[in-house]
């Protein structure tokens, strides 16, 4: 069977999948499961069009990682067989342990499990599958391997999932600020001290890629209406939970009862939790909701129709921290008008803050090469006014009450 593939692509083209064993690791069930998890959770509520998924964005990092071991290999970097192939799986697999709406998993019934344990086990119980073919891709993926430019590959600051995500969901979601130009990027990347550099050609397509990065966060994923919707769908989760774990039945596929009934922490979290784990996708998500928005519990009933019939609570978000009076004021108007508790009133009316940081300097510098040899991190190597600002850490306040309340 011939299994060197070639996709299509909306955004890069023609795709060729590498080598058989990538192949075979898109074929099986685990990775096909992110078929089924939106790549940017409730953004769709936003941008009709950012309907693309887990799997689009993974299939694009191997392209995009191809690209960059033959850039590195033609600047004279040596790169192995073997370590060009663990770099194609770990980029692959990063995303594997996402959860059913991104990021809503990880905060609602699972108990502080984030999605980068989770693609961990997935990958670790792949290798006992695949006869110990992954054990490079995995130390790769966990940051353990002695030349660290493979790593920053997989997740730094100029990593090959930064540089699809952003592109892509520019694509889908139609905002044409955050589409950077990733093949330059790349194109310009190089390797000095085992440590992945920028040559200076690049710097205005870095400062491209980090006032790009801003943008497309503040204006998608923190926009306000994405946002509360998926606060709102946390807390359907957690209620369902609260209400199955109290004794009441609930209609919800097998493996969602399976999270719902039984507290999951990492400790916890063994082989049988990771089978039931890949048979959880969007859609058990939507069917339950669909079924829990006729429920006899105001709480639940009340969130699943607001989500499912995009009739969202407003929110409202600010620079500075919010009263204490204004909360207090939402909530207790809400419970004399709905006859509720305060802890079921809580669930309509809440704060919270967002913080957006563009470039983390603390976390892997992009680092400049300029033609003298001297390396310079880009926020003294740029002319760029904004890019020192860029590095500094901006948190807004926000808070959610019914419309009603208006």
């Amino acid at each position: 069977m011939n299994k060197l593939k070639i996709l299509n692509d909306p955004i890069y083209g023609f795709i060729t999948i590498p080598n058989s064993l990538i192949f075979d690791l898109i074929q099986h069930k685990y990775f096909q499961r992110l078929r089924r998890i939106t790549q940017m959770g409730m953004s769709y509520l936003v941008y009709p069009g950012a309907h693309h998924t887990r799997f689009h964005h993974a299939i694009g990092c191997v392209h995009l990682m191809q690209q960059a071991v033959n850039v590195l290999r033609f600047k004279g970097v040596t790169i192995s067989s073997n370590e060009e192939h663990a770099l194609y799986a770990a980029i692959l697999l990063h995303d594997i342990g996402h959860g059913p709406f991104s990021h809503a998993m990880e905060n609602s019934i699972v108990d502080n499990v984030s999605h980068e344990e989770i693609s961990l086990l997935f990958m670790e119980r792949l290798n006992e599958e695949f006869n110990g073919t992954l054990t490079l891709a995995i130390k790769i993926f966990k940051g353990d391997y002695h030349r660290n430019f493979l790593c920053q590959l997989i997740s730094g600051q100029l990593d090959m999932d930064r540089a699809d995500y952003l592109k892509r969901d520019s694509f889908y979601t139609g905002v044409a600020e955050g589409n950077i130009n990733s093949e330059r990027l790349i194109t310009m990347l190089n390797v000095v001290d085992d440590e992945l550099v920028i040559e200076e050609k690049g710097i205005y397509s870095v400062e491209k890629f980090i006032v790009a990065r801003r943008l497309m966060y503040w204006q998608v994923y923190l926009h306000k209406t994405g946002l509360v919707a998926e606060l709102l769908l946390i807390r359907v989760l957690k209620r369902a939970k609260e209400l199955h774990q109290s004794g009441r039945s609930l209609q919800a596929s097998d493996a969602l009862l399976y999270f719902l009934d039984n507290k999951i922490s990492i400790e916890n979290f063994n082989n049988e939790t990771l089978d039931v784990f890949s048979q959880l996708d969007d859609y058990d998500i939507i069917s339950a909701m669909k079924h829990w928005l006729h429920d006899e519990d105001f709480v639940l009933g009340k969130l699943c129709e607001m989500i499912i019939n995009r009739n969202l609570l407003k929110i409202k978000v600010k620079s500075n921290k919010i009263k204490e009076k204004h909360l207090e004021n939402h909530i207790n108007t809400f419970m004399v008008r709905h006859a509720i508790s305060r802890e079921e009133a809580e669930y309509f009316v809440f704060t919270g803050s967002i913080s957006n940081q563009a470039y983390q300097i603390k976390n892997n510098r992009i680092n400049v090469l300029f033609k003298s040899g001297k390396i310079i991190d880009i926020v003294k190597a740029s002319d760029h006014l904004n890019i020192k600002t860029l590095s500094k850490p901006v948190t807004k306040y926000y808070i959610c009450y019914p419309k009603e309340l208006l």
